[in-house]
């Protein structure tokens, strides 16, 4: 009797999960397990760690109504895998690709000690449309603009049928020798109960997943996701992202049964858009794999040594509590802590205020996302940073600065959004709910809401001044 042991890491699916199949048809028994690596630099953020504690309890219900049983684990996965191999006849060890930098090094060690000891493996891809070696230029080095990089995948075709389930998995070996974990041994929940009101807006787990897409699916959103995206009040956005982040659903689903409705070449100009968002999200998987310095430096070297805000601690806190006094701004920090999620032109939004208005360093933002959002991939997230801060692959350029009182008159003109999340000003009417600080003065002092952080136009100039600066220190070397 043959026996493997499918790791499940940024894959928490049973539909269109090639290790997971692969390891079904080919062996009499499954062991499927999951490890909350503890070895990591790069931990999960907070919010993120109570969605993996759902989808966890989600995955191991599926596998259990499969006739199967998720085992859970923590700490360094080299050792509890050679634990498990020392303590089990374990033959093989399949499991789906990871492309950050940390999970690329700790699986060529894990790969390379299982083949030492005779046990075979096999890694898939799962998160991914392609492959992050399969798209080169023709002299074989990486795309840095996406644009380009569209093109080539787009010439590679996106026919990509999505792996069958398994009727029904191969049952457990004799486990009694294993030291497993319970869920609540992960410690994934926090010890305050804050996460009940992020909860609220989720749904978490592959069966959830495949609802909300085939309902964005149903309501047309992809055809009409060009002309709704940019507008935080309206459901123009899938909101796939969380699910797309720990796997349980896969680009190729999303793709495939997008490609059911209309097939590529037929697609109008919205539903190629969402396409093409999906194709950002690879990019950044690209990018990642391809320069992994970038994860914590600016691509662009014209940054490294750029002057940012040293007193960053009051600027910092206002930002994070929705506080700048900025209504747009307070409503997506707001949304954020609440949801754990934020709309994407918000978030572009906020992300130019930090690095650019207040001169603070991406990377202090990137943080603070990675910890609250429900979506946080390290890929996308430190892509998306540098983007707005100008210092990235195909970044907006540095003098590029998102005035936050256009961006809310253009895209929350009746001021929906900001009434939700800031509530303190719902009572405004819309001449002053994006400008607050306009209004006569019994109503600014009735209403509970700071004065403006910054002067919009002073601080545009500062980060202008400082961006001369970086551009005249290179040209004098």
């Amino acid at each position: 009797m043959t026996t493997a042991i499918v790791w499940f890491r940024q894959d928490l699916r049973v539909s269109d999960n090639p290790a997971l199949l692969a390891a079904s048809l080919a062996y009499d028994h499954l062991i499927p397990i999951y490890i909350d690596d503890t070895n990591r630099t790069t931990q999960l953020g907070a919010a993120s760690r109570v969605w993996l504690h759902h989808s966890l309890t989600a995955l191991g219900s599926h596998l259990h109504k499969n006739g199967s049983q998720l085992l859970l684990f923590q700490g360094d996965p080299k050792a509890i895998l050679q634990q498990l191999t020392h303590d089990l006849p374990i033959d093989a060890v399949f499991w789906n690709r990871c492309y950050d930098p940390e999970s690329i090094d700790r699986d060529r060690q894990i790969k390379a000690y299982l083949k030492q000891s005779g046990i075979h493996t096999n890694s898939f891809n799962a998160s991914l449309l392609y492959e992050p070696w399969q798209v080169l230029k023709k002299d074989n080095t990486p795309y840095r603009v996406f644009t380009a990089y569209w093109k080539a995948v787009s010439h590679l075709g996106m026919n990509l049928v999505p792996a069958t389930p398994p009727e029904s998995l191969p049952p457990l070996p004799d486990i009694s020798k294993i030291n497993d974990s319970p869920l609540n041994a992960l410690s994934l929940l926090p010890k305050e109960s804050w996460s009940s009101e992020m909860l609220r807006h989720w749904q978490i787990g592959e069966t959830a997943a495949q609802r909300k897409l085939t309902a964005y699916l149903n309501q047309s959103g992809p055809e009409y996701y060009q002309k709704t995206r940019d507008f935080p009040s309206a459901s123009g956005t899938s909101r796939l992202s969380p699910y797309l982040h720990f796997g349980e659903i896969s680009p190729r689903e999303i793709i495939w049964q997008t490609q059911q409705e209309k097939p590529l070449a037929e697609m109008d100009n919205g539903t190629l858009t969402f396409i093409k968002e999906l194709i950002w999200r690879e990019f950044a998987y690209y990018i990642l794999y391809h320069y992994p310095e970038t994860q914590h430096q600016a691509m662009s070297p014209l940054f490294w040594k750029f002057p940012w805000r040293e007193d960053i601690q009051e600027p910092l806190e206002r930002w994070k509590k929705g506080q700048t006094g900025f209504p747009i701004i307070d409503a997506g920090m707001r949304e954020l802590w609440a949801t754990g999620w934020m709309h994407n032109r918000v978030r572009m939004i906020v992300a130019s205020f930090l690095t650019k208005n207040l001169l603070i360093d991406w990377r202090v933002g990137e943080r603070w996302f990675r910890d609250t959002l429900v979506d946080a991939d390290l890929a996308s997230n430190t892509m998306g940073w540098q983007w707005a801060s100008g210092c990235g692959v195909d970044a907006a350029p540095y003098f590029r600065i998102f005035n936050p009182l256009l961006q809310s008159e253009k895209f929350d003109k009746n001021g929906d959004y900001i009434r939700r999340w800031v509530p303190e000003l719902a009572s405004l009417d819309n001449a002053f709910i994006h400008k607050p600080w306009a209004a006569p003065k019994p109503i600014r002092e009735a209403l509970s809401y700071p004065e403006p952080l910054v002067d919009l136009s002073a601080s545009r100039q500062r980060a202008l001044d400082a961006y001369a600066q970086i551009k005249q220190s290179s040209r004098s070397k």
